[in-house]
Formats: C-alpha cells, structure tokens, sequence
C-alpha cells in the first residue's frame, strides 16, 4: 500500500513515516501543500494523510483540489484542531477520516489500513479479456506479462477498466 504524507512538522513526520515503513507500508512524505498537491496528483496512492496547517496551501485547500480533480482515494485529516466544528470542516471538504494531535502510531496504521479496506467498496482486481490490474499489489499485467506504466497511465488504464466495456 502507497501512503501520501503532508505533515509540515519534522519530527512528527519521520515519526510516522518510520512507522509506516515499519509496518510495510510505502510512504512518501512532504512538507507543505504546493507540494503535497503535486505529489498527490502526480503519483497513485491508496490513502493520504493531511494535515491541516501547512504552509504554502492548506490541507483543506489541498482535499478540496483533489476532490475537484476527481481523486477518490481515502484521506485522513491528521491535526491539532479538535474542536467539533474543525471536524466537520475537514470532513464536509472530502476527508474520510479525523484524527486529532497527539495520538497513538498504532491507531493511525489500523485507520490507514481499514480506509484502504473499504475504499468506496471498490474491488481491488480489475479485468478485461487478458489484461489485469491488480489494485492492491499495484501490478498490471497482459497475457501473464507484467506492464511497467507510469503513474498518469496507471491512472488511466485503472479509469478505463473501471468504465469496460463502456469505453
């Protein structure tokens, strides 16, 4: 699994991200939210983590574009903010998840993991004739041979077996 970070906090964000690493999880992590953005849009990822008060774009402003874009995948507000109204903030602007500042490692990989368990009931093998996508393993792969694709074209190949046969 393909976790994207944004967490502008040092510390916290190698803490996690050594975490995620040690629980065999992929972990791509960043510092603000022009860049988080990029990455997010650029690169498949299974779940996002977003915290809210990052420099250069917000983590609301970020879940908003992503949301705007058409990216589905799940996204975890991860912040200081914990009064109610915070949390129906980040959830009304597309978030699937609220956790709030300080917090236990261990329950942020088990949300990680049941968000990527439940993605919008999706299912993770995706066919037609000889072509197959795996979407946990993140292979691809046509008459057994496996297909090296580039994150645009994952994206585009997941789009249109999802559509099959209305392409």
């Amino acid at each position: 699994m393909r976790v994207l970070l944004i967490e502008d906090e040092v510390h916290l964000r190698e803490q996690i991200a050594r975490q995620l690493k040690d629980n065999n999880l992929t972990v791509d992590a960043v510092a603000d939210g022009e860049e988080g953005l990029y990455m997010a849009t650029e690169y498949p990822y299974d779940v996002a983590i977003i915290d809210l008060g990052l420099p250069k774009l917000s983590g609301i402003e970020v879940i908003q574009q992503l949301r705007e874009q058409g990216f589905d995948y799940p996204v975890l507000i991860l912040t200081a903010r914990g009064r109610w109204q915070d949390k129906v903030e980040g959830l009304e602007s597309g978030a699937d998840d609220y956790l709030v500042k300080p917090f236990e490692l261990d329950e942020l990989v088990v949300r990680i993991q049941a968000l990527s368990r439940r993605r919008s009931g999706q299912v993770q093998l995706l066919r037609c004739g000889d072509l197959e996508m795996n979407l946990d393993t993140r292979v691809a792969s046509r008459g057994g041979q496996t297909l090296k694709l580039s994150p645009t074209s994952w994206r585009l190949l997941e789009a249109l077996l999802r559509a099959s046969p209305a392409v």
